[in-house]
């Protein structure tokens, strides 16, 4: 039943104000609505939404919490980096970075960032 529907991904955010910024300077993103609480509603491409809210459990999360999939990631990563955006580097048995970006091979690519909370996003290209 759910797979008719769009998703919104939930992340946190110690303080809402410096998040708010870091999203507009680093992502070019503007929320479309505030809730009574402060949490900002960032709406994106199909019909999904990125929820932004305040709590002290900010940045806590070791995995990744979100991801675009995207056309052009080298240029995507290109517009990012010039806005500021530092991509994660990794070099693990299953999973290695080159200037940021992990290659599989005929199937994908994909790269890592954190936002201004410490939260951490990906972008992906699938072949």
């Amino acid at each position: 039943m759910l797979e008719r529907f769009p998703v919104h991904a939930s992340v946190a955010a110690s303080d809402i104000g410096r998040a708010r910024t870091w999203y507009r300077d680093k992502l070019g993103l503007e929320p479309k609505q505030t809730d009574p609480g402060g949490g900002l509603w960032f709406e994106l491409g199909g019909g999904t939404w990125l929820y932004v809210f305040q709590t002290e459990f900010a940045g806590t999360a070791k995995n990744t919490v979100a991801g675009w999939t995207v056309k052009g990631i080298e240029a995507v990563m290109a517009d990012l980096r010039a806005r500021g955006v530092v991509f994660e580097e990794y070099d693990l048995p299953y999973l290695k970075t080159v200037d940021g970006l992990a290659t599989w091979e005929g199937m994908a690519r994909a790269a890592w960032f954190k936002d201004s909370e410490g939260n951490t996003f990906e972008l992906s290209e699938v072949f």
